[in-house]
């Protein structure tokens, strides 16, 4: 009967200690998913961030801003044509 007692003890514990590892692992994987689905809406942020630069770059480069600029506040036009020179080597 002794050794009936000793084993239901360990196997007790056995069982016990494999709750809490079981508990221990279900609080790791809600930790991990909750970080995972922030780390996830911060990648979707920074990917329309990350578009709305490319429009931004692409307007800021069309060629008409640029020419109007280039008109408007630096002065700038297009040469005449007896004013281009063309060297050859």
């Amino acid at each position: 009967m002794r050794l009936g007692a000793a084993l239901f003890v360990l196997l007790l514990v056995a069982t016990l200690a494999s709750a809490i590892g079981v508990v221990y692992a279900r609080q790791q994987h809600r930790q991990m998913f909750i970080q995972l689905t922030a780390l996830e809406r911060q990648r979707d942020e920074i990917n329309i961030e990350f578009g709305r630069m490319q429009l931004e770059q692409a307007t800021w480069a069309e060629t008409n801003r640029i020419e109007q600029i280039a008109t408007g506040k630096l002065g700038m036009a297009y040469p005449n044509a007896k004013d281009i020179v063309v060297v050859r080597p």
